[in-house]
């Protein structure tokens, strides 16, 4: 059984091995590099000027994205300064606070009365209706039903009246 000492030093051994392979490699492509620079006329410069254009753009591949405005104070800690917008995760100092009013940052005086809920008792978001819907169109051959959410069902989306399949008394 090879100890450990041995094993430490074809480790050694195998890593110098590695570097000089990197080193060929890396020399080889450099040839290489400079034989296409010399056959194509592109000068060092060149390559400075590309790369220095590229560096304040956004990355190959990525969409750019528009940024929001900083969202304003909401609140403050009234004894370091600190400050919150009120997006995001809450900062230690309000995160235990039971009542945040008294961190808010204009006036600090809000009423304390339950904002007006909504008929259902629900917070719903939007006109959008979650769950499962009625179906909306029928296939007279083969008995089966769309809502009218998502993608069309083959059946429908290759008919060019989709008004045959409506079923009566839906709009």
């Amino acid at each position: 059984m090879p100890t450990l000492e041995s094993i430490q030093t074809k480790i050694k051994r195998l890593q110098e091995q590695a570097e000089t392979l990197k080193a060929r490699q890396a020399t080889a492509t450099l040839d290489r590099i400079v034989g296409l620079m010399k056959k194509s006329g592109v000068t060092v410069a060149d390559i400075e000027a590309y790369v220095g254009g590229k560096k304040g753009g956004a990355k190959a591949g990525r969409k750019a994205v528009a940024r929001t405005a900083a969202a304003a104070v909401k609140y403050q800690n009234p004894k370091t300064g600190a400050t919150w917008s009120g997006r995001g995760r809450a900062p230690a100092w309000i995160a235990s606070a039971k009542n945040r009013d008294r961190f808010l940052v204009d006036g600090g005086a809000v009423s304390s009365s339950p904002a007006p809920s909504t008929k259902s008792g629900t917070k719903r978001s939007g006109n959008y209706v979650k769950g499962q819907q009625p179906a909306k169109y029928a296939d007279p051959k083969s008995g089966a039903t769309w809502s009218g959410r998502g993608r069309a069902p083959a059946w429908l989306a290759a008919a060019k009246d989709r008004t045959k399949f409506l079923i009566e008394g839906q709009a």
